[in-house]
């Protein structure tokens, strides 16, 4: 076996990359085999902590009451609305018609069954290129890694990690030229997130280093823009357009708290080094003095990394994206190492990836404890079939309190700009979505709430800031308090009265 001190490696031959085709079929069964139950075990026990909450962050519920509102007749972008594409919402609707809408258990599972094939996936990449054990390596490593961010960004069931296997699916496809299935998956990673398009330029590089024939182009081409024009043509096409691509200028913008999305941005990205800590010291280590022929792969990561920067945000959850081309590139750096060493970092992978576990099992969730007492009070003071209104950022409370919302704008983020915690002079009535506030000012008046609950606690956007809001609120009075945020009725209701009466 090579050491580290080999001055180069030549990247694997073409006749080894088909190596794996030539092998007897039921050799290649047997590894699948073996390989995959391994996998879904270590799947599982990764995305255990999954299953110790109700949900783990806004996304979760935002989701969960989308596919709610669709279930009851909402048409996507019209009167559902939400600045992602239609996948993942439609896959929280189809499963709570198949499971119910009270737990999110099946959609967990999902996820599980998501980083799974993701797992599979990059093991069939990794074993056509290095041979079995790579593919074993690569195929734990992702699994590995791939919870370790906070908790609330691994864990929730949502949008990255239902992209990933899209992405994942593409290069596999471009590297069998499987170039109309590879436009397909493509297709696939951009209607879950938009940053799933990232995946272009490893794909567009592999076509053009294969010197695809013209017809192979246009094939990946239409398999890109057929299922994506078929969404817009199943949902609303210039609505899809609007709340995908167009619609969200200011949301994108770097102004506003440049320094607290900032620090956020280096410690996430410090979170997942630690993460990593057992496969980017080989990395860096072997892949600069040797020819591994990794070009698709950094040229992964590069377009991946650009992914998280898009959006000037720096959420924990889109480091994800990172994650699977990190998976290959440690597995192309440890297959030309000593065995010990080999051994060394999957043992630090394991160690890291038990510490994110630890905390994903007993990590406080203060947020989710202060939307449950929200949601009990709104149930408390209404009946299942009353429109209630949450100002806030925790779109959970609806489907904690089993209660549909007055309007189609789930957050105040919508409303004024305000996200993750961006309170700086992009805030506010002026920034945001365009012709949001005539809609909400239409459904105020058309279907008035039975409750408001004004969720701010002191930031940005709280009521006192938002001018319209304010007059919105002149029949409504306070009628309680739960952990600071303040719950209005209309005056003279029988909520006010009770409140008086007390």
């Amino acid at each position: 076996m090579l050491t580290e001190a080999s001055p180069s490696l030549p990247y694997v031959s073409e006749h080894r990359r088909d190596a794996p085709h030539t092998r007897p079929a039921t050799a290649r069964r047997g590894y699948w085999r073996r390989l995959v139950p391994l996998l879904a075990l270590l799947a599982c026990v990764t995305r255990a902590p999954s299953f110790a909450q109700p949900l783990w962050n806004p996304d979760e519920g935002y989701l969960a009451v989308q596919a709610r509102m669709l279930a009851h007749g909402g048409a996507l972008y019209e009167t559902v609305v939400d600045r992602k594409p239609p996948l993942v919402p439609w896959l929280y609707e189809a499963v709570f018609a198949l499971f119910g809408s009270q737990s999110l258990t099946p959609v967990k599972v999902c996820a599980v069954a998501a980083q799974l094939a993701t797992a599979v996936l990059l093991a069939s990449i990794a074993r056509r290129r290095w041979g079995n054990p790579a593919g074993r390596i690569a195929g734990a490593l992702y699994l590995l890694v791939s919870i370790g961010l906070n908790p609330e960004d691994a864990q929730a069931a949502t949008f990255e990690v239902f992209m990933l296997p899209w992405t994942a699916a593409a290069v596999w496809c471009a590297d069998r030229r499987r170039w109309a299935l590879c436009g397909a998956a493509v297709a696939g990673a951009f209607l879950t997130k938009q940053t799933g398009a990232a995946i272009l330029v490893p794909v567009a590089w592999m076509m053009w280093r294969c010197a695809a024939p013209r017809a192979d182009v246009v094939r990946c081409a239409v398999g890109v823009t057929a299922p994506i024009l078929a969404a817009a043509c199943a949902t609303d096409p210039s609505g899809f357009l609007f709340w995908t691509v167009t619609g969200s200028g200011a949301y994108a913008s770097f102004t506003g708290s440049e320094l607290h999305v900032l620090v956020r941005g280096l410690v996430n990205a410090a979170i997942l080094g630690v993460a990593c800590a057992g496969i980017l010291p080989p990395v860096v280590r072997v892949l600069r003095i040797a020819r591994t022929g990794c070009a698709d792969l950094w040229l992964w990561l590069g377009s991946s990394v650009l992914a998280v920067l898009a959006g000037f945000h720096f959420f924990g959850h889109y480091y994800l994206q990172l994650v699977p081309p990190l998976a290959l590139l440690g597995t192309a750096a440890l297959q030309i190492l000593p065995r010990e060493r080999v051994a060394r970092a999957l043992l630090v992978s394991v160690c890291c990836c038990g510490l994110f576990l630890a905390w994903g099992m007993l990590a406080p969730r203060p947020d989710l404890v202060h939307a449950q007492r929200v949601a009990d009070e709104v149930r408390a003071r209404s009946a299942p079939h009353d429109p209630v209104l949450v100002w806030g950022m925790h779109p959970e409370t609806y489907w904690l309190a089993d209660r549909s919302p007055a309007s189609r704008f789930l957050t105040a983020g919508l409303l004024t700009n305000y996200s993750g915690g961006r309170d700086g002079p992009q805030v506010g009535e002026k920034w945001a979505v365009p012709g949001t506030w005539r809609a909400f000012r239409t459904e105020f008046a058309t279907r008035p709430p039975a409750l408001v609950v004004d969720d701010a606690r002191g930031a940005a956007y709280g009521v006192e800031r938002v001018r319209t809001l304010r007059r919105m609120l002149g029949p409504y009075e306070e009628v309680a308090r739960v952990d600071g945020a303040v719950v209005y009725a209309p005056s003279g209701g029988p909520q006010a009265s009770a409140a008086r009466r007390g």
